[in-house]
């Protein structure tokens, strides 16, 4: 197996901006930077002084991939494609959103913040992130045959 589009450098500053924006969200506002949380905060928020910070987290997040993209940090890099059709991409995000709200949050939110914090839930949750991610390469690229 070959390594792909190994970015060792992008990935560590990315990794510590990250983390870096996970502790100021959880030092200035008391919040765990989990996306789905923030993004369902804002389909349903539980006050209205709420809905503004999440609003500006989220276009940052967007923001992010476009200055990225601006300051040609990401040259020379293949541009991601999906290999399945938009309506899968749709059902794929349902799934994922479902599935958030079942293990009352994201990879983001245990993955990063849980695991930061020392939570035994997190480190649960992010162990069946890990399983399943694994599984579904295995039964894809394995079982049913299809590769990237």
């Amino acid at each position: 197996m070959e390594i792909v589009n190994f970015t060792p450098v992008p990935a560590l500053i990315g990794g510590a901006l990250i983390g870096l924006s996970a502790a100021f969200l959880l030092l200035a506002r008391g919040n765990i930077a989990g996306i789905s949380g923030i993004a369902g905060g804002i389909i349903y928020p539980e006050q209205s002084s709420d809905i503004n910070w999440r609003v500006l987290f989220v276009i940052g997040l967007v923001l992010g991939g476009f200055i990225y993209q601006w300051l040609g940090i990401g040259a020379g890099v293949e541009q991601i494609q999906a290999m399945v059709s938009k309506p899968m991409l749709v059902l794929a995000g349902l799934l994922v959103g479902i599935g958030t709200q079942i293990g009352t949050g994201c990879t983001s939110g245990h993955g990063i913040c849980g695991l930061a914090r020392r939570s035994p839930r997190s480190l649960v949750a992010t162990l069946c992130f890990m399983g399943s991610a694994l599984v579904t390469v295995f039964i894809v690229r394995h079982l049913l045959g299809i590769s990237a």
